[in-house]
This record gives structure tokens, sequence and C-alpha cells, in this order.
């Protein structure tokens, strides 16, 4: 699409809505950067974006005149692609893109692209580690907090950019195609914002919308909704299993986690690649993110021995089952990006003694019975937080789970843990709930747990 001169509304004014005006404005376009909160600060906004003279800030309102200059609106993932205002919009066939489809109609090299209910942001940490050690450009971009078209004009024709895609970044995609996509899982998610299991399935699904057989896909052969997908996507499957072996694909057996491929007129060949317990990552799901960077990475061409070497090196990614430190005998862990239950169990499911948990937050109209089950008697206390801590106890109860404690804050929450713990045992945030409401992010939620660990004894 031709933009150059052309007025190009952007919803909201976040990292997104900052990053696709600053582009458009260097394209040529005449970007309209709106935000429907009025309390907002123009001048602040004006900063941010930079020196775009074309500029213009909207806060509260569109004016009708300005409405019937739109050629085109971009809109941050924060914007539900049915708010009433873009109805309007759709009425007036105007196209309705996201950022990430802004960045990809105007950036070079090829995509990697990575998605999944869970695993999302240490998949794609580590793929762009992998990447980097190889190719001598390569960007990190998407939901991991660094927008798209921030980099989208500094790309070349062998630049990689390995992207962390998001359902809602999913829902306004029209062409971008990945030369390797990824499915980690999908599990219950976000439903406030889907409505359905189906619409969720479906939306992660578009990240192969527009591949084709030239390209490939890395799917879970252990999630039934991926596997199932498995026969229709449009492009070159490539499985992982942590539970079965595969006729071909990464899979782990034993401890050693193994490749299998079919090279053509010399039949399979099996590769053992690396034992789980040589990586610095903890826990199930982390195995599984490492089978998942394995194959896309090789799918990428890079040799295995830098895979394997990158691998070795890598540090748990901020805020997912993150060792904090020991204190008293008490081994601290930050999971505060489990924001969801799916997310939650593969946290419980990585510790390896009793536990003191706390969970709860804000509600996205998830269930909470699979995360309990999954306590196996591990939790001896569950110290709950947020909108949600009453629908958890009483689904905790249901399950016999002993000692629930409610707070009221988060300090309270954690003085509670320290109380419980002994040692030997660990204390580990794992919401399972999004931290809106108490928090601005799971971000400033774990940062606080950090400091509050970093605070005992002082």
């Amino acid at each position: 699409m031709e933009i150059q001169g052309k007025r190009v509304l952007v919803v909201g004014s976040g990292k997104s809505g900052i990053g696709a005006a600053r582009l458009l404005g260097n394209l040529g376009a005449y970007p309209v950067l709106f935000d429907s909160n009025d309390k907002q600060n123009e001048e602040e906004i004006r900063q941010k974006v930079g020196e775009i003279q074309s500029l213009m800030i909207l806060l509260g309102s569109v004016p009708e005149e300005i409405k019937r200059e739109i050629a085109l609106v971009v809109i941050s993932p924060g914007v539900p692609v049915d708010a009433p205002m873009l109805e309007e919009y759709k009425a007036m066939e105007i196209p309705i893109w996201g950022e990430i489809e802004l960045a990809y109609a105007y950036a070079k090299g090829s995509v990697v692209a990575i998605t999944g209910t869970n695993g999302k942001t240490t998949t794609t940490t580590l793929v762009g580690q992998i990447m980097e050690a190889y190719y001598p450009s390569v960007y990190v971009v998407g939901n991991i907090g660094n927008p798209y078209t921030e980099i989208a004009q500094e790309t070349k024709d062998g630049t990689v950019t390995v992207a962390e895609i998001s359902s809602f970044q999913l829902e306004t995609i029209h062409t971008f195609r990945p030369a390797v996509s990824a499915i980690l899982n999908i599990t219950p998610d976000h439903l406030n914002r889907h409505h359905t299991m189906e619409c969720y399935v479906k939306t992660k699904e578009a990240i192969t919308r527009y591949q084709t057989g030239e390209d490939t896909c890395v799917l879970n052969y252990e999630d039934l909704y991926t596997r199932d997908f498995g026969d229709r996507c449009p492009a070159k499957v490539i499985f992982f299993s942590s539970k079965r072996e595969l006729e071909t694909g990464v899979y782990l057996e034993g401890e050693e986690i193994c490749m299998a491929e079919e090279l053509t007129g010399k039949g399979r060949k099996v590769q053992r690649l690396m034992n789980i317990h040589d990586m610095n990552l903890v826990g199930m799901c982390n195995v599984e993110n490492v089978m998942a960077a394995i194959a896309i990475c090789h799918a990428m061409h890079v040799p295995m021995d830098i895979i394997l070497k990158t691998i070795h090196a890598f540090k748990a990614v901020e805020h997912r089952i993150e060792f904090v430190a020991t204190k008293n005998g008490v081994d601290y862990y930050n999971d505060s990006k489990g924001t969801n239950p799916d997310a939650a169990i593969q946290g419980i499911r990585a510790m390896d003694r009793p536990t003191v948990l706390i969970g709860g937050g804000y509600d996205k109209q998830n269930e909470y019975d699979e995360w309990i089950e999954a306590f196996d008697g591990k939790v001896k206390a569950l110290v709950l937080i947020g909108q949600t801590r009453e629908k958890i106890a009483a689904c905790a109860k249901a399950h016999g789970v002993p000692n629930i404690l409610l707070a009221d804050t988060f300090e309270e929450a954690f003085a509670l843990c320290e109380k419980w713990a002994e040692p030997g045992d660990a204390v580990l945030l794992s919401p399972a709930c999004a931290s809106w409401g108490m928090f601005p992010n799971y971000e400033v939620r774990g940062k606080m747990f950090k400091e509050l660990v970093k605070k005992i004894g002082v």
C-alpha cells in the first residue's frame, strides 16, 4: 500500500503506537496519533515520537473532518478489533493493520515468528541469541517489548528478524509471512478478548496464513491443538515432542534431546544432541522451549554446533521461573510471567520441594482446577492476592489444598510467605493471573518480588 502523503490514524500511544507513528512519519505519511484517554500529556507523547513534522496528536476523540481523510488505521495490540470506533472505519472500508503488519510491509530480510500461549519470550530470546551467534544482522522484536516498527527501516536483505507474536497481534495481519513460524502450545487464555476457545485457536494458527510449502512451521506434537493443525498447516511442519520418539523432528529420549531427519536417498538420520541437565534452565516447559528453538534454528540453516553452544550458555529469562536468591535456607523463584493457569502449571512443576506459592491477580475469566491439581502435594501454603483471590480460594478449597491465605497487598503476601517457609522450602511467585489492578505489568510485579527478597535480613 502506498502511504506517502496519506493520512494514517494510529490508535494507542504506548510503545507500539509511538513506533508506528515514527515509522509512518519517516515514510512520508501524515500520522495521526490518537489516544482515547484525554488526560494524556500531548507534549510528552510528541517528545517520545521525536522530530516528525507531519505528526498530529489527538486525545479523547477524532473530529469528523479528520475521519474523512483517513486512508489507513494502525492499531496497537491492546486495542480490540471489535472496538466500536473500529467498526466505523470498517464500514468506511478503510484498511485496519496492526503494528506488526505495518513494520513487515516496509522491512527487509527474513522473519522468524514465534507464538503460543506459553514459552514465547524464553524461546524468542533463545532463538535471537542463536541467530546473533551466526547471522551478522539480527533483531529481536514484537511482544517481547521491542516494537517491530522501531527497527523496520534498519533491516537489510540479509537481516533475520526474530519476532514474538501474540494472539492480539495476529488479529491484524494481511501479508505477514515468516520464513519460519512456531506455535509452541495453545491453552485457554485471553478469552475475555477472543470470547471463545475456537476463535483463540484460529487466531494462533493465523501465524501461518500466508506461508507456503517453501516455508517452515514448528509445532508441539504433545499439544492436541497444534498436533491437529499439522495436517492443515500450509507450511512444511517440524514437530517437537517431550513424550515420544518422532519419525522426524526433535524429541526427548530419557534425558537426551534428539533430532531425526529424513535424508534424500540416505534414509533416516538420528542425532543425539544434548543432555537436558547441560543447560541452565529448569522445568519440562523449558526443555520444550529448547527443542522448539533447535527446530527453528535448524530450519534457518544455523550449524548445530552454534545452536548447542548458545543453549549451554543461555540463562533463564527474567520473570520466568527465575531463581532470585537463597535466604535463610529458602530458595526464592520469580515466575511473574506465569500470567495464566497453564504457564503457572509449568512453574509449580519445576519445583522439587515444599513450596509456598503466591497466586492471584486480574481476572481473565480463566478456570484454575488444572493448575491446582498440578500442585501435587508440593504447595504447603497458598497465598492469594488481587481480584481473583476469592475465586481461586474456593477452587483450592474444593481440591483440598491446605493453608489458603488471603492478603490485601503484595507486601502482606510476601510477609506471609516468609512466615510459612522453612529451610529447604521454596517460595514461588507464579500467579496464574495478569498483574493489572495491582501492577501496570508483570515486570513491575516481578521486580517488587525481587526487591522484597533482597531486603530479607537487611
